[in-house]
């Protein structure tokens, strides 16, 4: 099982660059990778004793850690003006100084009342709200499929994984996913929810799977190469 994670510095010329260093015992050798779910470069080594031996190579490869990160799509923040793409469809963000102080969806705006400053904590609060009423609702209804009634469902921010099921039954999700098409949330469900009935990643696992959901290739390639994109928002 994997340790807990830490943030190191590299050494001079480079103590400018961060990176999440892992220890995983099923890691075979020294891995450098960039993650956006994890916040940016992660370094993972397979025993203690090797986390020296790691930051010498992550120290090695530091200028190709600068260009991996260039290349990471710029943030997005929560403001007046900004277009989220919710469920995937674009949803213009207006700030309504005049408007109340809560925030709510007209067609395709978002406006959000109150103080400027307080634009972008209303707004995310609101964005993890309708995330867990939407995978909530979801859930329920594929586990009813399946005779099954998932326990509580959550919408956090992780920096590892879309979802993940727990033995008794608790779901917990993304609030971001909000942000991905309906067939990308809609497979993240059915995959969690199929979890509610087998705890595993085999041939009956993808077939509940594929019954709870109508694409899967699709939305598995999506969060492959588009995933990092849901985290630049806020």
């Amino acid at each position: 099982m994997a340790r807990a994670a830490e943030r190191v510095r590299l050494s001079p010329p480079d103590e400018d660059l961060e990176l999440v260093l892992r220890v995983n015992p099923r890691a075979r050798r020294v891995l450098l990778k960039i993650d956006a779910m994890a916040g940016g470069a992660v370094l993972v080594c397979p025993t203690p004793a090797a986390r020296y031996r790691a930051l010498a190579f992550a120290q090695r490869n530091a200028a190709w850690v600068r260009r991996r990160l260039a290349q990471a799509p710029e943030a997005i923040p929560f403001a007046d003006g900004a277009t989220l793409p919710l469920l995937g469809r674009p949803c213009l963000v207006r700030h309504d100084p005049r408007g109340w102080r809560g925030v709510e969806r007209v067609v395709d705006e978002i406006r959000v009342g109150g103080r400027r400053e307080h634009l972008s904590r209303r707004l995310e609060d609101w964005l993890r709200r309708e995330a867990r009423d939407e995978l909530a609702a979801r859930a329920e209804t594929m586990a009813a499929r399946l005779d099954l009634r998932p326990g509580r469902v959550t919408a956090r921010d992780p920096r590892t994984r879309w979802g993940s099921c727990s033995s008794r039954g608790a779901l917990s999700f993304s609030w971001r996913l909000i942000l991905a098409p309906e067939e990308v949330l809609d497979y993240v469900v059915a995959h969690e929810v199929a979890h509610l009935k087998e705890l595993n990643h085999g041939k009956r696992f993808w077939a509940l799977t594929a019954k709870l959901t109508d694409e899967v290739a699709g939305p598995r390639r999506w969060l492959r190469r588009h995933g990092d994109t849901l985290l630049r928002y806020g």
